[in-house]
């Protein structure tokens, strides 16, 4: 260690002493993993938020600055009929981009983020905080003192009754979890027609130039752009992010000026839009078909929901200083030219283009090519969300594993899915090709829009009722203004489903099926997991048996129990006897907040007997977080856990208590705050569970230890008698960790094949037997994930029957050695997979009771006996 142990103990009791004295004991530095629970933020300059503001023009505006592209065509796809309906289409423009892009989404949702995160999954998280609303039963009394997940209680009646209402009823925790994953996969849809629609409308402004063109070959000059488009996105934004700015900065000056040329020149009274008068006008002029049109009028403010979710690395006082002085002004004027114009060309080929025939003449080239630059930096930003929607759904367990890359190693979120990308640029040109007009391609991008703003407002009013502070009858008004207008909007979309909104949403219910199949089974394979945990008396007998050979090494078993041993520890003991003299049973969980900080990340408990070496640890990361490679993680992970092998005999009980251990289930607790400002345990929270091995004191690392209200236990602990005797023992402990980390680090893994039982449903069979079973063999595999070397892989594997269905873990580890055996109980099935020489004592196959050879090769089955004996 880095001071010698006698210097680590005194000053460990001279902070005790602090501790003690200190009624603000959370800001007393704990050895080398101090925590800071309220770090100071610095007051953002007008400096900054100008530069903020100039960045994230590019970033967050390009849709929305595209959108007048095709607004004006689309809405009068069929011509004007009378003078006045430019005038009330343009005043449902104004408004409807003020009430939904303006006032929900800057001044209003914006405030409704994850830490700096928005979107539909932001707000799920959001709520996963305030109650604990997650399919998933892997939460942790410990995980509400991680600083970025504090909140505070609900204290007011509404909020409790919310807060009750999520947590008892599976029935509002199964329509939330819907809700969500319906709305992230209609944003992903939309990603596959955002490209298409922002592009061919660019593109057909060579019209104008080029008559001759057809309808065909503007298709084809649409889908080339998109493969390259699609082809560049390995790259990453990074290298030439730093012009997206400048280029939407000049394009919305650009549209701006030739809008208010021609507001000017053809007609100022167009100002008269602002009268909301028109809008009534007009749909007492034109009825059912006014009504419909307002699927289109809805195109106006596409690009808000991805606004929302790639919010991110900007501050809200940014985005609405740009957004209010910057975009707004600029597309209305935009819009606004764009009636004049049309107020005075009223012909049918002049409307069916309409923005391309409003520009002067001399400025059509300049123009066209910033529209078409401006369409592909607006489809990035959907493209970048996609990326970034399918690595949340990932951490949530919520889509079977693929690959991600970092494109910059300055920005973390900037993220590339190879699978993905193929995906959205096959989708998108087989778009492009199918409907070959934008009129079509809106109409289906109009039911993404309407839907998601629908299932925002919804859980946005329960973030209202369960975390913010207002007045009821604020969120009344905010509900019902939104609520009653989307409605409407999504009533004319639907109006019109056979012509086009029908494929978004075939496409969001594929990406449901193969989200709640993997999520189903996932949940249901963790507590079964659960359910048959290991009980404390059983890991001490297979420690203690006779023939168990300790072997040198750090051995580190990865499983998704974040509490308990898991049921395949026992097994992998009786067909191999052997295990590290070091055990780590680890546990990768994803909290519902964005980051988790390195100095809070690892939650040790010990296995009794002390002397086993026998540990459990949940490495926790937040969804934004990335995975270390194995050789960094493992280099943390040892280093905290010699702080808590330290800990844990600093700060032990003199009379350790001990724990009642359920045969099959396991008691639920949860720590709870008092007035006093103490800690204590109530009773079957929701969801969470005690960890089985060790007492509530014992089990907290040195991390979260001096969070839980543990000042009122202090008298308890041996603070002041440290002999040298107890000092030599925590010396030799941690040798022992480094000494086994020096001979070599073998990784275990844990994988599950599942299958439906005989008599399940016929739906269950296919959702199990052939969805799930597809998606589970062309996902990436776990230690590809981990980034684990091949040659320190071990997996190991059996296959047994759950209540609704036949699950098989596996674990890794190291040889060219492929064994499968059976056994003699009920359809189990284990089998060995290695990849280097092994220090294992194997057992003689002859003493497997069958062998299956279908996959194992002769040689290597001799070569198999060959290392029997070998230690």
């Amino acid at each position: 260690m880095a001071r010698p142990l006698r210097a680590q103990a005194e000053a460990a009791g001279r902070r005790r002493k602090e501790i003690a004295c200190d009624p603000a004991w959370w800001h007393v530095d704990i050895g080398s993993t101090f925590l800071r629970l309220f770090d100071v933020v610095e007051e953002d300059n007008w400096v900054r938020t100008l530069r903020l503001g100039f960045q994230c023009v590019g970033i967050l505006y390009a849709d929305l600055g595209t959108s007048p592209l095709y607004v004006f065509s689309n809405t009068f796809k069929y011509g004007v009929e009378h003078k006045d309906d430019v005038l009330g289409v343009l005043s449902l423009i104004i408004y409807s981009f003020l009430l939904f892009a303006m006032v929900k989404i800057i001044f209003i949702a914006l405030y409704a983020n994850d830490d700096g995160d928005g979107g539909t999954f932001a707000l799920y998280s959001l709520i996963s905080r305030y109650a604990r609303v997650a399919l998933i039963p892997n939460q942790q009394a410990e995980d509400d003192l991680v600083s970025s997940h504090r909140h505070l209680s609900a204290t007011r009646r509404r909020a409790q009754w919310m807060k009750n209402l999520l947590e008892t009823s599976k029935p509002a925790k199964l329509t939330l979890f819907f809700l969500t994953i319906f709305a992230t996969a209609l944003a992903i849809s939309d990603c596959m027609l955002t490209p298409p629609i922002s592009v061919l409308s660019a593109v057909n402004g060579l019209r104008l130039r080029a008559p001759h063109l057809t309808t065909d070959q503007i298709v084809w000059i649409t889908v080339g752009i998109l493969i390259l488009f699609f082809a560049v996105q390995h790259l990453g934004t990074d290298k030439i992010g730093y012009t997206f700015a400048p280029l939407v900065v000049v394009w919305l000056l650009l549209i701006a000026g030739i809008g208010l040329y021609n507001l000017i020149k053809y007609d100022i009274g167009t100002l008269k839009a602002f009268n909301p008068k028109y809008i009534f006008d007009y749909f007492r002029r034109n009825k059912k078909k006014g009504w419909v049109s307002l699927g289109e009028i809805l195109l106006c403010f596409t690009g808000t929901e991805a606004l929302f979710a790639d919010l991110g690395y900007f501050s809200i006082k940014s985005i609405q200083l740009s957004f209010s002085f910057g975009l707004l002004p600029s597309v209305l004027l935009t819009y606004i030219g764009q009636a004049a114009y049309l107020r005075t060309h009223m012909d049918d080929m002049i409307i069916s283009n309409a923005f391309f025939e409003s520009i002067p003449s001399t400025l059509f080239w300049p123009t066209f090519v910033l529209a078409l630059l401006a369409s592909v930096i607006g489809s990035q930003a959907m493209v970048s969300c996609a990326f970034a929607t399918m690595s949340h759904l990932q951490t949530l367990s919520c889509f079977p594993r693929v690959k991600i890359l970092r494109t910059s190693r300055r920005y973390s979120g900037q993220l590339y899915i190879p699978e993905v990308n193929f995906f959205l640029c096959v989708a998108s040109c087989v778009v492009t090709i199918s409907f070959r007009t934008t009129g079509f391609i809106a109409k289906a991008h109009e039911i993404c829009v309407a839907l998601v703003m629908v299932i925002t407002t919804l859980l946005m009013t329960i973030v209202m009722l369960l975390v913010w502070k207002v007045n009821i009858w604020w969120i009344a008004a905010f509900f019902v203004v939104f609520m009653s207008t989307e409605t409407v909007y999504l009533s004319a979309v639907l109006y019109k489903f056979t012509q086009g909104p029908y494929f978004p949403l075939a496409m969001s219910a594929v990406l449901m099926v193969i989200m709640i199949v993997w999520h189903y089974v996932h949940v249901k394979r963790y507590k079964y997991e659960l359910q048959h945990t290991v009980s404390p008396d059983e890991v001490k007998h297979l420690l203690e048996r006779h023939d168990l050979k300790r072997v040198p090494g750090l051995g580190l078993f990865y499983t998704e129990l974040v509490q308990g041993i898991p049921p395949i520890f026992p097994h992998l003991i009786e067909k191999i006897p052997t295990v590290h003299s070091v055990i780590v049973f680890i546990s990768v969980k994803h909290l519902p907040i964005p980051h988790v900080d390195v100095q809070e990340r690892f939650l040790f408990r010990q296995v009794e007997p002390k002397e086993s070496m026998v540990f459990r640890c949940v490495a926790r990361y937040g969804y934004r977080d990335t995975l270390e490679m194995a050789g960094d993680f493992v280099a943390t992970l040892v280093e905290y856990l010699q702080y808590y092998v330290r800990d844990l005999s600093l700060y032990c009980t003199a009379e350790p208590l001990r724990t009642s251990y359920p045969s099959i289930r396991i008691d639920s607790f949860r720590w709870e705050k008092k007035p006093s400002g103490r800690s204590g345990r109530s009773g079957h929270g929701h969801g969470i569970h005690a960890e089985e091995m060790l007492t509530p004191i014992q089990s907290f690392s040195e991390l979260t230890m001096h969070q839980v209200g543990m000042s009122n236990r202090l008298p308890q602990f041996q603070t002041a008698k440290m002999n040298l005797e107890e000092m030599l023992r925590i010396e030799e402990d941690q040798k022992v960790i480094q000494r086994e980390v020096d001979n070599g680090v073998v990784y275990i893994l844990g994988e599950t094949e599942v299958v439906a039982k005989p008599h399940s449903n016929l739906l269950k069979k296919i959702a199990v037997n052939y969805i799930f079973d597809f998606l589970r063999k062309n996902s990436r595999k776990g230690e590809k994930m981990l980034s684990i070397p091949r040659g320190q892989l071990l997996k190991w594997g059996k296959k047994q029957h759950l209540i609704t269905m036949l699950v098989n873990p596996y674990i890794n580890q190291t040889n060219t050695l492929k064994t499968l055996s059976m056994s003699y109980s009920k359809c189990q099935c284990t089998y060995l997979k290695a990849y280097k020489p092994l220090i294992y004592h194997v057992p003689s196959p002859d003493a497997w009771t069958k062998t299956d050879t279908r996959d194992i090769d002769p040689p290597i089955f001799k070569e198999e006996k060959g290392i029997e004996r070998t230690k």
